[in-house]
């Protein structure tokens, strides 16, 4: 196969109506396409539709894949749920990432080239995987943005004394792990990052936190949530875990949190990859070490029963040199070889010798198995 592409559009907040299917399959013929979703790959040829305009019309998530090392992701979010002033301050230096206005939408547009990876992958399963990472984000959980800001880190676009824009991002969600892995963005730099708590991340928000601000709302803040999701609302829950966290955050009265310097972050990310990298020397030295005995051990078996069988493995040897083939010259080579090994043992290697020279002479026509010989000495 020369080349393959992935498309693949997910609708959350709103479902495709026949009208919207019927347009989307003028695209294509052979996509696959539900109330929900639209999936399509390429073997030959290109997709006819822009995903962008896709997005702006219909869909609310869209991951790219090729297998040339093309990866997109695009997010669609409403934009009275997230700060742009905030994200762009996450963004400000980053490459790969767009954020644009698209109506009362902000659509982040995430694109890497040439994304390392070593195993085929056909595509399927990776939007699934990262889906979470919009709720996260309407919930007011901004890691996603730390993980591209991560991204100009490995480019070098900031002075080793910038801080970080937030002071860490662990625990690690499912949804992050697989945005780190899709888009191949350093481990180590991300371990790093994830040694320090999100502050305020949903994580970190119990749920005896969340009913304690819960219970101090005014009954008509309740209220207006349950007839929000009476009415279907797709973004109750969101906005609601946005509040908690807000309130949580403003009633805490703690310091902030300190933040790291771009240069620190480096240096713990390479004590990581060092530390990683012992560790992984340490493991194939024991499996060196275990593979050793094991081999050691089946020789020692092997030899043992050649030398209970005495004479009769001089004889296999004539009976595997007569076959004149390259099998029974290479067993007739190997058969000596362990011969000369218990010879070593036994201290009878001049008497092994003096058959083996024996031997030579009365094949020495037989150069395929002279050549194999002359290793034995």
């Amino acid at each position: 196969m020369s080349e393959y592409q992935y498309y693949e559009f997910q609708a959350i907040d709103r479902p495709l109506s026949e009208a919207d299917r019927r347009a989307l399959r003028d695209l294509s013929t052979r996509a696959r396409i539900t109330a929900t979703s639209f999936t399509n790959s390429y073997e030959w040829g290109d997709f006819k539709g822009d995903p962008a305009k896709l997005m702006e019309r219909w869909f609310d998530l869209h991951l790219y894949l090729a297998n040339w090392g093309s990866r997109r992701l695009m997010i669609r979010l409403p934009a009275r749920m997230v700060d742009r002033h905030l994200l762009d301050i996450f963004l400000g230096e980053v490459d790969c990432a767009e954020l644009r206005v698209s109506g009362e939408n902000l659509i982040l547009d995430i694109v890497r080239d040439e994304v390392a990876f070593e195993d085929w992958d056909d595509g399927s399963g990776w939007l699934a995987a990262l889906t979470p990472l919009r709720a996260e984000v309407l919930g007011g959980d901004l890691r996603l943005f730390y993980l591209l800001w991560l991204t100009a880190v490995e480019a070098d676009a900031f002075e080793a004394d910038e801080l970080e824009p937030m002071p860490g991002i662990g625990p690690m969600t499912a949804g992050l792990e697989a945005f780190t892995e899709f888009f191949d963005i350093a481990p180590d730099l991300v371990q790093a990052a994830a040694e320090r708590p999100a502050t305020g991340s949903a994580n970190g928000i119990s749920a005896d936190a969340a009913r304690g601000v819960i219970t101090a709302m005014s009954n008509r803040e309740k209220t207006e949530l349950l007839v929000q999701l009476f009415e279907g609302a797709p973004h109750v829950a969101a906005e609601l875990r946005a509040e908690v966290r807000k309130r949580l955050g403003s009633e805490a009265g703690a310091p902030p949190a300190a933040v790291r310097t771009v240069g620190e972050l480096l240096a713990r990310a390479q004590a990581i990859r060092l530390a990683r990298e012992r560790a992984e020397a340490g493991k194939a030295a024991a499996e060196r070490k275990r593979q050793a005995e094991e081999a050691e051990k089946t020789r020692r078996v092997r030899l043992d029963a050649i030398a209970l069988r005495g004479e009769g493995v001089w004889r296999e040897i004539e009976v595997e040199i007569e076959r004149r083939n390259a099998v029974g010259y290479d067993k007739a080579a190997g058969l000596l070889s362990d011969l000369k090994a218990i010879a070593e043992e036994r201290g009878t290697v001049e008497n092994f010798l003096r058959r083996l020279r024996t031997m030579r002479e009365r094949h020495v026509r037989k150069e395929r198995l002279i050549e194999r010989l002359a290793a034995l000495g």
